[in-house]
């Protein structure tokens, strides 16, 4: 027995161990990805300004197009009349409006090496920085399991890095699918760094076993669902934010306005906004049902556990008001006048109380599920 707890605790050191180089490996790709941003040329950045005055004039877009819709759109019908003369009728001009996010023709940004090959370096090194800390990191969580043999997010120190853990490695799994969302890199690394700080500063706890609650299989499922969905909203969200300031940026081009050399420099080098919408939108719907399946598993854990299916828990019901948070974003996006900003404000909303529910919700409210070690 002594030689399984000197084990335990071994293998406990060396999952810290882990998560400290992992962190350290984490900085230095945060290094990389601003060197990234701030060496990358600047030159071929100034594309969407172009696809805006398309036809050279410098006017806004939309103003040369309600211009020629007051000539081009009205057509001239005759008909005849019942007294057997004819009678000329026109038809009112239509003027269309693309939805917000949805501008056509505007192209992506060449990224965060602005197409420059030294640029591009930096950033390959980045990822295989980010690459190689996801091993590490990997290898903590792992450790971690070994060392409590069970799953290894039984309390907020074990959510967290697990948490961190995920969103990396779907980011990775982006990129082997030849997604390009490199961007999303710098963010990214930046939110990792400051999660396993305040998992290894705040909410440590020394490997233990499971309370009699969270000692079941559904702890594999329900949790486990709820990490994956909770890194795929993260990676959803921060596509949501981006999406606002470029849509601002290419808002402020198309009215004819001149963006500060900065917000040219950065936001130029995003996708476009469309792309960024489209992107935050197919995971945010891919995602929803899981999320809605994480809350029926739970259901069915606590029936199991404290013999109810639901409670109104704080965390139950943080959990069901995410839920409807992200059900209000879809159901925006398929109604005519809450598409774009607006529905983006409603995934980000939807993402915070999914934060809160974690994070507040174990810090600041008893409950059943007051567990966190905290």
């Amino acid at each position: 027995m002594d030689i399984a707890v000197a084990a335990n605790e071994g293998l406990a050191e060396f999952s810290n161990l882990l998560i400290k180089s992992a962190m350290a490996v984490y900085a230095l790709a945060f290094v990389a990805h601003i060197v990234e941003w701030v060496f990358g040329s600047r030159s071929k950045v100034a594309r969407t300004a172009a696809a805006l005055t398309a036809d050279g004039s410098g006017k806004p877009a939309g103003a040369r197009s309600t211009a020629a819709g007051k000539g081009a759109d009205r057509v001239s019908v005759t008909v005849r009349t019942s007294g057997g003369g004819t009678e000329v009728l026109e038809r009112p001009a239509v003027v269309t409006r693309s939805a917000p996010g949805r501008r056509a023709g505007v192209p992506d940004g060449p990224g965060a090496h602005g197409g420059d090959e030294r640029g591009d370096l930096y950033g390959r090194i980045a990822v295989s920085l980010t690459v190689l800390a996801f091993l590490l990191h990997f290898g903590a969580v792992l450790t971690r399991a070994l060392s409590v043999q069970r799953a290894p997010w039984g309390n907020m120190y074990e959510f967290s890095t697990a948490f961190s853990m995920v969103a990396v490695g779907a980011y990775l799994a982006f990129l082997v699918a030849k997604r390009d969302i490199r961007w999303i890199g710098l963010p990214l690394v930046t939110t990792v760094l400051l999660d396993l700080g305040l998992a290894i500063v705040v909410f440590y706890t020394e490997s233990d076993q499971l309370v009699p609650a969270l000692d079941s299989y559904w702890m594999w499922i329900h949790v486990s669902l709820a990490i994956v969905c909770g890194a795929l909203f993260y990676l959803g969200a921060v596509s949501t934010l981006l999406y606002l300031f470029r849509d601002r940026h290419e808002a402020k081009l198309e009215a004819g306005g001149r963006p500060g050399a900065l917000a040219t420099s950065v936001l130029e080098r995003l996708p476009s906004s469309a792309s960024l919408d489209g992107f935050a939108y197919r995971i945010n719907a891919a995602v929803f049902p899981f999320w809605t399946f994480t809350i029926i598993a739970g259901a069915i854990w606590a029936e199991n556990a404290w013999g109810r299916y639901w409670g109104w828990d704080p965390k139950e019901t943080w959990s069901f008001i995410t839920w409807v948070g992200y059900a209000a974003y879809l159901h925006a996006r398929a109604t005519v006048g809450w598409k774009g900003r607006r529905a983006a404000y409603l995934a980000l909303i939807a993402f915070l109380c999914f934060l809160f529910n974690y994070y507040g919700v174990n810090v600041f409210f008893d409950g059943l599920h007051s567990y966190g070690g905290v």
